[in-house]
């Protein structure tokens, strides 16, 4: 059978006890559940900071850690099921359970209520927190610090417009495997203001492709398209603003920008990755 690496907690050493009769491994474990208590780290493919990043985990985030060897912790995330190596440092005990989490694109974290303090850290939308006390307009959170609560919002509330959103990271620089205010990829991009939204979605640009919306003709002169459609190519994706501008983040100006669709995917086609490969409608 084959497997998806990304997804596949499988080693010829080590695989997810959920595997036992589908692969061919040395033992077999359900894990332990940690959680990830840095503001965020890179997910590597290997255990070395030199291994390409695929991927980031950010603060809260449930994590099932299957290995832990040498400094290096090999993890599932439980959100998206993401596969890779963290520095084991970043984990930590998966209580307390998170009462909120971070709805602006970032905020900080400061050891009192005092915005004139110096900033311990800092968390990016999504990310998630238990509030265990208010003072004035900030929140303290479980893990020690405190963070200005209008930034948080209940950890069931749902963004109305994710569109919206996105716009919130325009000028947020292009960063591979990205999920956080300080550089996002394009399906990072999408990823994260879905999930702001209330809708799951897969990590990579190929998953989403297959997983989200119901597939709408491509029209030549692409008419016919609506804010928050998702337009795909074979490796890119970004969101519809209106019937004709679209933003995603891209390597072309490294940044997440808005411009009209019809100039993206002449270039795209022209020097990336080709015509578009579907338009999906949530």
């Amino acid at each position: 059978m084959s497997f998806d690496r990304r997804i596949t907690p499988f080693r010829a050493d080590l695989a997810d006890e959920k595997l036992r009769g589908q692969v061919k491994a040395e033992r077999f474990t359900t894990g332990t559940a940690k959680r990830v208590v840095a503001s965020f780290a890179p997910l590597h493919r290997h255990p070395s900071r030199e291994a390409p990043v695929d991927t980031q985990a950010i603060f809260g985030e449930a994590v099932t850690v299957y290995d832990d060897h040498e400094g290096w912790a090999w993890v599932q995330l439980r959100d998206d099921g993401y596969v890779g190596y963290l520095p084991s440092v970043v984990l930590g005990e998966p209580r307390p359970q998170a009462t909120h989490k971070v709805a602006a694109i970032r905020t900080f974290i400061y050891p009192g209520p005092n915005l004139k303090l110096p900033h311990s850290d800092l968390l990016t939308m999504n990310s998630k927190v238990a509030v265990v006390g208010t003072q004035g307009d900030y929140a303290q959170i479980a893990d020690g610090g405190w963070v200005y609560a209008a930034h948080l919002a209940t950890i069931d509330a749902r963004e109305a417009d994710y569109v919206s959103v996105a716009q919130r990271f325009l000028n947020t620089p292009y960063l591979w495997g990205g999920r956080t205010s300080l550089g996002l990829d394009c399906s990072g991009l999408v990823q994260t203001v879905l999930t702001a939204a209330g809708i799951k979605a897969p990590r990579d640009t190929d998953m989403q492709e297959r997983a989200l919306g119901t597939a709408i003709d491509v029209k030549a002169d692409l008419s016919g398209l609506r804010r928050g459609d998702l337009v795909f190519w074979k490796g890119h994706v970004g969101l519809m603003m209106d019937e004709t501008n679209f933003i995603h983040a891209t390597g072309h100006s490294m940044t997440v920008m808005i411009e009209p669709l019809s100039v993206a995917e002449e270039r795209i086609r022209r020097t990336s990755y080709g015509p578009i490969s579907s338009i999906k409608r949530l």
